[in-house]
C-alpha cells in the first residue's frame, strides 16, 4: 500500500509460450524463470497482493511453491496466441476485487520474461506512479544498439532510411534524440483505465533501468543472453 490506496501485483504467465518452449517454468541458472519475477515482488514494500495469472497447472504449482498466489487459473480464450494483455489485467483485475472484496485502485504488471528486474525497480515505478499521476509509469531502457536511425528499408535492392539518415562515422551513443524501448520488466497502470480498456493512457511516464537488468526473453538467444548476465553477477558477488 502507498499513500493509503492498494495495489495489486500480477504476474502473467500462460503456458503455451512459443519463443522458448514452457520458458515460466523452464530452469534458469538454476531456478524456474518466474521465481525471478516473484522474489523481488514479494519484497516489494508496496504490493498488497501478488498473483500469478495462468492457464497451466505445472506453472500454478511452482508458483505456489515460491510464494506467489494463484487464486484462480486463467480461462482459455486469454492464453492463446492472440491473447491481449489488457484482457489478462482485466480478468485478473476484477476476478481478485471479487475473491477480496476490495478495490485496487493501482495494478502492477509484472512479465517473467524480465528477469533481471529486483525490488527497486518495482517500488520505484509504483514511487513514481504516485509522485507524477500519470496514466502510467513503464520500465525503459535506452536503445544505443537498436536507435531507429539504424532502421533502413529496402527501396528497389537499395537500403534507404525509414527515418533520416545514419551519420557517418558517429559512435551511436552520441545519436540524437536518445532513444528508449520497452524492457518488458514493470508496468504500473489505472484501475479505471484498465476497465475502459487502455493499458497505458496517453500520459505516460519512464522508469528507466540499466541495461543489465534488461534482458527481456523472446526466444532462446535471449535466453543465452540472460544466462550470460547471471553468471557475471555471481562471478562479480564471490
Amino acid at each position: 500500500m502507498i499513500y493509503d490506496k492498494k495495489v495489486l501485483g500480477i504476474i502473467p504467465a500462460r503456458g503455451g509460450s512459443k519463443g522458448v518452449p514452457r520458458k515460466n517454468i523452464r530452469p534458469l541458472c538454476g531456478k524456474p524463470l518466474i521465481a525471478y519475477t516473484i522474489e523481488p515482488a514479494l519484497n516489494s514494500i508496496y504490493l498488497d497482493r501478488l498473483i500469478v495469472s495462468t492457464d497451466d497447472e505445472e506453472i500454478a504449482d511452482i508458483s505456489w511453491k515460491h510464494g506467489a498466489s494463484v487464486p484462480f487459473m486463467r480461462p482459455a480464450d486469454l492464453a492463446n496466441d492472440t491473447a491481449k494483455a489488457i484482457g489478462v489485467v482485466q480478468h485478473a483485475l476484477k476476478t481478485m476485487e471479487e475473491i477480496d472484496g476490495v478495490e485496487y485502485p493501482v495494478v502492477v504488471y509484472l512479465e517473467p520474461p524480465a528477469p533481471m528486474k529486483i525490488t527497486e525497480d518495482i517500488d520505484t515505478a509504483i514511487k513514481m506512479f504516485y509522485d507524477h499521476k500519470p496514466d502510467s509509469v513503464v520500465s525503459v531502457n535506452e536503445a544505443n544498439q537498436f536507435h531507429p536511425i539504424l532502421m533502413k528499408k529496402i527501396v528497389d535492392g537499395k537500403l534507404e532510411p525509414i527515418w533520416k539518415p545514419e551519420p557517418e562515422g558517429m559512435p551511436r551513443q552520441f545519436y540524437e534524440p536518445k532513444a528508449y524501448m520497452r524492457n518488458g520488466a514493470v508496468y504500473v497502470v489505472k484501475r479505471e483505465n484498465i476497465l475502459k480498456g487502455k493499458f497505458y493512457g496517453d500520459n505516460i511516464v519512464a522508469y528507466v533501468m540499466p541495461l543489465e537488468r534488461s534482458v527481456c526473453i523472446d526466444d532462446l538467444n535471449d535466453w543465452y543472453v540472460a544466462e550470460a548476465w547471471m553468471n557475471n553477477l555471481k562471478v562479480k558477488k564471490n
